[in-house]
């Protein structure tokens, strides 16, 4: 999305909690928390593996933290909803292999400070990520992936809170919302599709009256209008799924995690890893500038880009778009300010979003690990704290000394 086209139609996709490599994001991530909360320090890297009745937890972990590997893996299979053995995959009859060992000195030694070739502490890995936002919708995220999100969402909770009710759903979904714009504004929702995993005696007109009333609740009526379609379990039925239906991996659902395909991916998953791997942290404080800015309205789409090497705290550069939509006509000027008012080495990024410590901050991990990184404001690098800064810093770029216009 790049370009403004007069008129063209964007899709974006989301999973549910329950698909198959969401359940290997939350339970990486329920180990990493589990450790954090003991030992701030941890690290952490930790790759899950499911598939029918067995989950594989294996990778590289440093703690001081006492982890029953097991329980946790456990009770995120049982809060996700598998608790019942028939579907193939449950919290109390899976089999759980652990397969962990501590991290590399090599690199330990690169993002330990007073240790390596660089007396900071240094990135984790080497690589680029990206940070997005868009004022097309309040959170400030492209609305494709927000809405698609918020239709697999809305169908766990219904799950969840009214089991009777619902009793015909099982964890694992899928959603995907086509929006079409115009002048590179988000119009009307053009299609809807959900597959939804199901008992044998569900009915699928039933299904697809639950996600209209659905689509309706979470999607502004200004998008709902018009003839929009809907698929509904398009192959006819969706019985067996979750960890029986396909196996999960950790790390497979980048775009869903991320802004649904709309601005760049340097390719480096979230889930299962510490701070001090940039791929997760950077990314995260990409997403907090990005954010800050189009608050700020000092562009109406921006995308922030930073790239480290392993081992060193300085990024080797910064870069910022705004798609044409900057209130300052050069973005080079966006990216000085940038510069001036976030500290991007991994250290500071870390003590900024307060990535060590989420448990004493109301927010976790394993939270983030389904529905999306991005755009719920749970978290704290969707903070807007930095406007007023920012709005300072870039009023001697304008034409009008206000700051505002």
């Amino acid at each position: 999305m790049s370009k403004i086209h007069a008129e063209h139609v964007f899709t974006s996709e989301s999973v549910s909690e329950g698909h198959p490599d969401k359940v290997c994001d939350q339970i990486s991530d329920a180990v990493l928390d589990a450790c954090l909360e003991q030992d701030p320090e941890s690290r952490v890297a930790c790759e899950t593996l499911v598939t029918t009745d067995l989950v594989v937890i294996s990778g590289e972990i440093t703690t001081n933290a006492k982890v029953h590997w097991e329980k946790v893996a456990r009770k995120a299979v049982k809060e996700i909803g598998y608790t019942d053995s028939s579907v193939g995959f449950s919290d109390d009859q899976c089999k759980v292999f652990i397969c962990i060992h501590s991290q590399s000195p090599d690199i330990s030694q690169g993002v330990t400070a007073g240790q390596g070739l660089h007396r900071e502490q240094g990135a984790g890995d080497q690589g680029m990520m990206f940070g997005y936002a868009s004022n097309e919708t309040k959170e400030l995220m492209p609305a494709p992936i927000l809405y698609a999100h918020k239709i697999v969402e809305e169908l766990a909770r219904l799950r969840k809170t009214d089991p009777k009710k619902y009793r015909f759903l099982r964890p694992d979904a899928k959603s995907q919302v086509s929006i079409k714009y115009k002048g590179g504004k988000p119009v009307r929702v053009e299609t809807i599709v959900v597959s939804h995993q199901h008992t044998p005696d569900m009915s699928r007109s039933w299904l697809e009256g639950v996600v209209r009333q659905v689509s309706k609740k979470v999607i502004p009526a200004q998008f709902m209008k018009g003839n929009i379609k809907y698929h509904v379990n398009p192959t006819g039925k969706f019985v067996v799924g979750g960890p029986n239906g396909d196996t999960g991996l950790t790390g497979r659902k980048i775009i869903v995690d991320t802004y649904g395909g709309v601005g760049s991916h340097g390719g480096g998953a979230f889930s299962g890893k510490d701070p001090s791997k940039v791929d997760r942290s950077a990314a995260y404080m990409c997403r907090y500038i990005a954010k800050n800015i189009v608050a700020a309205k000092l562009a109406e789409k921006c995308e922030v880009q930073v790239a480290y090497a392993i081992g060193v705290a300085e990024p080797l550069s910064i870069n910022v778009d705004t798609y044409g939509t900057g209130a300052i006509e050069d973005d080079a000027k966006l990216e000085k300010i940038i510069r001036e008012i976030f500290d991007l080495k991994p250290a500071t990024i870390i003590k900024t979003l307060g990535l060590k410590t989420p448990s004493k901050n109301g927010w976790s991990y394993c939270k983030a690990a389904a529905y999306g990184h991005f755009g719920r404001n749970i978290f704290p690098w969707e903070k807007t704290d930095r406007v007023d800064a920012l709005k300072k810093a870039a009023a001697k770029y304008m034409k009008c000394c206000c700051g505002t216009c």
